[in-house]
């Protein structure tokens, strides 16, 4: 009888020792952990960290991955762990993939999630292929989210940690992608653990504190990042209502988002107003009762399915949609009107649909992901 060597932790048919895991390292806590309990298992690790643009601004600034100090704490991880570490540019694929699109959205009124399109076009794509040309067998990352096997294959699950939870960024990994990807954190309870495992190996990032930026927009001012992009874009212009009726003036569209109340400058009115459209063309800001900002039906495209049967096999599936990474699922319809696009219909009204943020779906009552999709246009 044919021999089927047993599975090691990463589910791979090999010896860790005879097992190449690329890890994408950030810097941080996380990506540090995976690659020191990996190395300590035995396995042949290889540490990469991608500098994502202008090394010398990025040493002085805090509070964001990839940066230079990032660069510094990752390679003397490898260091501590004995293992090799590379640093590979990707400057100009992450203007070309990330950046320049961030700030053309920024510009037609969206708003836009770039991490997640890190995650798709440079760490998941880019780093990937790097890491097969390196001989790996899977590539680890720190992400909080779970890789589960189904009767299908690999499937995407929420990680164990619903405040840790990740998957609002990773919901269009492929499932190409997800059979090399490994995500060895996702089952950990509270990112305490973590930190323990990080303290257990004598780590010296143990102790560093998460970063809370987008790595290229340092203060979260994305308006002077899109103004230096693209010089001349906070063109100054009208704050209407609904019915166009003049209310005030403002210093550039792109300091706006649906949704938002505060630093409108038109206060002495009877009602709180929000802002419910932005139109970039006639440089104007809509606002209106918040009651204007609910949404049920949210169209939605560049649809990346996970589930088990084809997208367009059914005319409606009952989901649960996550539309901002700090909402919580809740019940929806999802029609496909192709392989790529779909309808989607909440049971319950939203606030503050925004067109560039994601849609990400979910089974019911399950910790499984099935994709998403982007909102691509306003109400």
């Amino acid at each position: 009888m044919p021999y089927d060597p047993p599975l090691n932790s990463l589910g791979l048919p090999k010896p860790p020792a005879e097992t190449r895991v690329v890890v994408a390292m950030s810097g941080g806590v996380d990506s540090s952990v995976v690659a020191a309990e990996l190395a300590r298992e035995g396995y042949d690790v290889v540490g990469v960290t991608l500098q994502l643009y202008d090394h010398g601004a990025a040493l002085a600034k805090k509070g964001a991955c990839c940066a230079g100090r990032d660069i510094h704490d990752a390679r003397r991880v490898a260091e501590e762990m004995g293992f090799p570490h590379y640093v590979l540019d990707y400057e100009s694929q992450f203007r070309d993939s990330v950046i320049d699109e961030f700030a053309d959205a920024y510009l037609a009124g969206a708003t836009p999630v770039p991490c997640i399109r890190c995650n798709e076009r440079v760490k998941f794509r880019d780093l990937l292929e790097t890491a097969q040309d390196l001989g790996a067998d899977c590539m680890a990352t720190g992400h909080y989210i779970q890789r589960k096997m189904g009767l299908h294959g690999p499937e995407l699950h929420r990680a164990a940690d619903p405040v840790r939870d990740q998957s609002y960024f990773l919901f269009s990994t492929t499932p190409e992608q997800l059979a090399y990807l490994r995500f060895p954190l996702g089952h950990l309870q509270t990112k305490a653990e973590t930190r323990a495992l990080a303290a257990r190996h004598g780590l010296s990032v143990a102790d560093k504190p998460d970063s809370q930026d987008i790595c290229f927009v340092p203060d979260g001012d994305y308006a002077k990042v899109i103004e230096k992009l693209r010089p001349g874009a906070a063109e100054p212009g009208e704050i209407v209502d609904m019915a166009g009726h003049v209310l005030g003036q403002h210093d550039g569209v792109i300091r706006y988002t649906i949704g938002q109340r505060k630093g409108l400058g038109i206060g002495g009115l009877a009602e709180p107003l929000y802002v419910v459209r932005l139109d970039p063309e006639a440089r104007r800001v809509v606002v209106g009762p918040k009651s204007a900002l609910a949404t049920r039906t949210v169209p939605v495209r560049e649809v990346n399915w996970l589930g088990d049967a084809p997208f367009t096999s059914q005319a409606e599936w009952p989901l649960e949609v996550k539309l901002r990474s700090t909402r919580p699922p809740a019940p929806a319809l999802v029609r496909p009107l192709s392989e790529t696009e779909a309808e989607v219909e909440l049971l319950s009204p939203e606030q503050g649909v925004s067109p560039g943020q994601a849609c990400v779906f979910y089974a019911p009552e399950s910790s499984r992901v099935l994709g998403g999709g982007w909102i691509w246009k306003g109400r």
